[in-house]
């Protein structure tokens, strides 16, 4: 199983979301800070869901990271765009 599909299994899981895109956006960092090689590390993850409709910018940056749990050490850099 690719990381990319570990963040779809676990957000799709912890959110039941409307929309779900995890884009890995790796190949463009290559050879930056940052980039270990492995082709997985910097995504950009868009996200809808009912789940966060009452909940602040920052609380549903922090629900995802919890969602994603120990990917976030494997992963460099995440964007998120949540709703």
């Amino acid at each position: 199983m690719t990381v990319k599909d570990e963040i779809e299994d676990r957000l799709t899981a912890a959110f039941r979301p409307a929309v779900l895109e995890v884009v890995n956006e790796s190949h463009l960092h290559a050879g930056h800070a940052g980039d270990d090689g492995s082709g997985a590390s910097h995504f950009h993850i868009t996200i809808r869901a009912e789940a966060f409709r009452d909940m602040s910018r920052l609380a549903r940056h922090r629900a995802v990271q919890q969602a994603l749990g120990d990917l976030n050490q494997r992963i460099h850099a995440i964007a998120m765009d949540i709703g």
